[in-house]
């Protein structure tokens, strides 16, 4: 009788454990019924989209990838906002006007609320941006410590200060530093809660972040700009692979697929309802060249060869499947600053940068490395592939290291990167300095080892320069350094491709920013 009694204990703890065992394992992340529920009664305002990777981190002041600001552009309401244009319009702002060199004055709208009720004021706007210009970890710091002080004069104006004059702080503030944060909010609950349970005044609010599969966001009722009536949620679906990217549309399980593979779309526009669209963007791809004394990539004359021996055109034509612009310099046209003699330019010379090596010493050739990112950026591999055959071509060896994003990060965070980086940068400021900023001998240091002089005094002074043709002039004469010196090798201002339902309308944008109030049904 006790070994009877004794088992069916021993079988109640063991099922006791398996429960408890069972709940440790749940996901963080629970799937929400708002996001699941399809039916046919709320279809038609429920807008996804597929994205290639999956967001960074809800700090909008702790990252610079363009694809985690297309998601939080709709949460979270800047100071200004570039329209379906580009140009810089007051969003939060209702009016402003310049006092001096260094000193701004701006008027909120009223009646502004955050997402769970709290009013929007000056307080929250001296919390957000003194944080981003104070705190140097912060990855977007360096866009914005040109803010000397915020102060408060009410509830809705304020005052912005400078370290002296500052041409470009409207695109700074119509970019994703200066989405607005709620200031009572974080402090009663604290930054790493707002992580996980986010709170913005934009016109979606919060649902759901299931890791490395969806955000759900939904329409808030009390945006200040009027409730989106388009869409009562909208979900943002990571779909790192291509070709799911594609099936996924054509079978309708997303309405736009963004970051669409070249050689696909083909295949997209011959099905009847769904089509492709093609963008401007600001994003070059590029090769950051090791300077660091002792490598080869040292020698100007074989950072020369190196992009000599590169034919630009083929690498647009084959792996980019002819959506690209060949490019000598990272300020594409339409940002200020930009300097047309280094656009839609190469000059792809195999025999004269065989002639180099020769005279740098490496007449038996030599081997580098290059490191590249996979699946990260459009045709990577493929871009990587050709570099490394084309490179061989003229005695370059070229050992070739693929990574993923997470390996790629921590890489260039270490300042670990060998000879050649592959990169594609974009430029939310549409400013020349956020573009040549990473010049400065300080931020060059880590990733390039790379100082000039001339640069970094043109850089302080095209920063603080109110005229605007001295200062084009000053960024040009950067762009014509750079490109003699080769820091970076540019290979191809990118232009963007989309997949999209033929029932939607929708209008890709230069900056890449993906903003659910401008997509419409037809």
């Amino acid at each position: 009788m006790k070994s009877r009694r004794a088992w069916a204990m021993l079988l109640y703890f063991i099922f006791c454990i398996f429960l408890v065992l069972a709940g440790c394992s749940k996901p963080p992340y629970k799937a929400d019924s708002r996001t699941a529920d399809k039916s046919a009664n709320n279809i038609s305002k429920f807008l996804s989209i597929g994205m290639p990777t999956d967001m960074e981190t809800f700090d909008i002041h702790n990252h610079n990838i363009s694809s985690t600001e297309a998601i939080h552009i709709n949460m979270f309401s800047y100071l200004f906002k570039r329209n379906s244009d580009l140009e810089i319009k007051p969003d939060l702002v209702e009016s402003y006007r310049v006092v001096d060199d260094t000193t701004w004055n701006f008027k909120l709208k009223k009646g502004i609320t955050f997402h769970n009720g709290d009013p929007l004021s000056s307080a929250d706007v001296k919390y957000t941006l003194e944080r981003v210009a104070k705190d140097q970890s912060l990855k977007e710091n360096p866009n914005y410590k040109q803010i000397k002080e915020v102060k408060i004069i009410d509830d809705l104006n304020f005052l912005i200060l400078t370290n002296g004059p500052q041409p470009a702080l409207l695109n700074r503030l119509s970019r994703i530093g200066s989405g607005i944060l709620p200031k009572n909010y974080i402090e009663k609950n604290g930054f790493e809660y707002f992580l996980t349970h986010p709170v913005g005044s934009g016109p979606f609010k919060f649902v759901e972040w299931v890791r490395d599969d969806h955000i759900t966001l939904e329409a808030f009722d009390q945006f200040y700009g009027g409730r989106v009536k388009e869409w009562d949620r909208v979900v943002f679906r990571k779909l790192p692979v291509d070709l799911n990217r594609v099936n996924e549309l054509k079978a309708g399980g997303i309405d736009i697929a963004v970051n669409l593979p070249p050689d696909m779309v083909q295949v997209i526009s011959a099905q009847n309802d769904v089509t492709t669209l093609t963008s401007a963007s600001n994003r070059v791809g590029l090769l950051a060249v090791r300077n660091t004394k002792g490598l080869a990539t040292a020698n100007p004359k074989v950072r020369e060869a190196i992009d000599l021996a590169i034919n630009k055109k083929a690498l647009i034509d084959n792996a980019l499947g002819g959506y690209g612009i060949q490019t000598r310099t990272r300020v594409t046209p339409g940002n200020f600053g930009a300097d047309p003699s280094l656009f839609n330019t190469s000059l792809y010379n195999p025999e004269k940068a065989m002639q180099l090596l020769k005279e740098a010493g490496y007449a038996n050739g030599l081997t580098i490395t290059l490191s590249a990112p996979l699946g990260v950026y459009t045709k990577d591999k493929e871009v990587a592939e050709m570099v490394q055959t084309m490179l061989g071509k003229v005695g370059i060896k070229v050992n070739l290291e693929l990574m993923d994003r997470t390996k790629l990060r921590e890489m260039r965070s270490a300042g670990k990167n060998k000879e050649l980086l592959l990169l594609s940068y974009g430029n939310s400021l549409f400013d020349a300095d956020n573009a040549l900023d990473l010049y400065r001998s300080g931020k060059a240091k880590t990733e390039l080892d790379y100082s000039n002089k001339e640069v970094d005094d043109l850089l302080s002074a095209a920063l603080i320069n109110m005229n605007p043709k001295d200062r084009i002039a000053q960024y040009q004469q950067i762009q014509k350094i750079i490109a003699n010196e080769r820091p970076h090798i540019y290979l191809y201002n990118e232009q963007g491709l989309y997949g999209v339902k033929k029932t939607i309308n929708f209008k890709p944008r230069t900056d890449e920013m993906i903003y659910v109030p401008e997509i419409t049904k037809k």
